[in-house]
C-alpha cells in the first residue's frame, strides 16, 4: 500500500526557516517523483517544487525560488522540504504527493499526503 505522510510543519515568525518531511512508503523513489503543493485558504492549490531521480529539484512557484529547496534520503523513503526566509505569504497547508514524473499539474499525481500546516506570523 502506498503512503505519504507530510509532516513538520508548524508556527515561524518572518524570516524563519522550517523543514517540511515527507515519508513514503509502499514505492521506490528510484521510479517516481515527490512534490510538493500548498494551498491557502481561498485559494487553489499551488505547486511549490518537485523532486525525482532524474529531474533533481524543480522549482516551479517564482516566490519560492531561491527560498524553498527539496531533497531526498533514499534510504528513508524521505523527501525534506527546506524553507527559509519565510514569508507570510507562504501561510498554506503543505500537501507532498507522488506521480512518475515532475510536473506543475495536481492531475498527474495519484498519491497525496495528508497535508501539514504552516503558519508564518508577520
Amino acid at each position: 500500500e502506498v503512503q505519504l505522510q507530510a509532516s513538520g510543519g508548524g508556527l515561524v515568525q518572518a524570516g524563519g526557516s522550517l523543514r517540511l518531511s515527507c515519508a513514503a512508503s509502499g514505492f521506490s523513489f528510484d521510479d517516481h517523483a515527490i512534490g510538493w503543493f500548498r494551498q491557502a485558504p481561498g485559494k487553489e492549490r499551488e505547486a511549490v517544487s518537485c523532486i525525482s531521480r532524474s529531474d533533481g529539484d524543480v522549482p516551479y512557484a517564482d516566490s519560492v525560488k531561491g527560498r524553498f529547496t527539496l531533497s531526498s534520503d533514499n534510504a528513508k523513503n524521505t523527501v525534506y522540504l527546506q524553507m527559509n526566509s519565510l514569508k507570510p505569504e507562504d501561510t498554506a497547508v503543505y500537501y507532498c504527493a507522488s506521480a512518475y514524473f515532475c510536473t506543475d499539474l495536481p492531475r498527474f499525481y495519484d498519491y497525496w499526503g495528508q497535508g501539514t500546516q504552516v503558519t508564518v506570523s508577520s
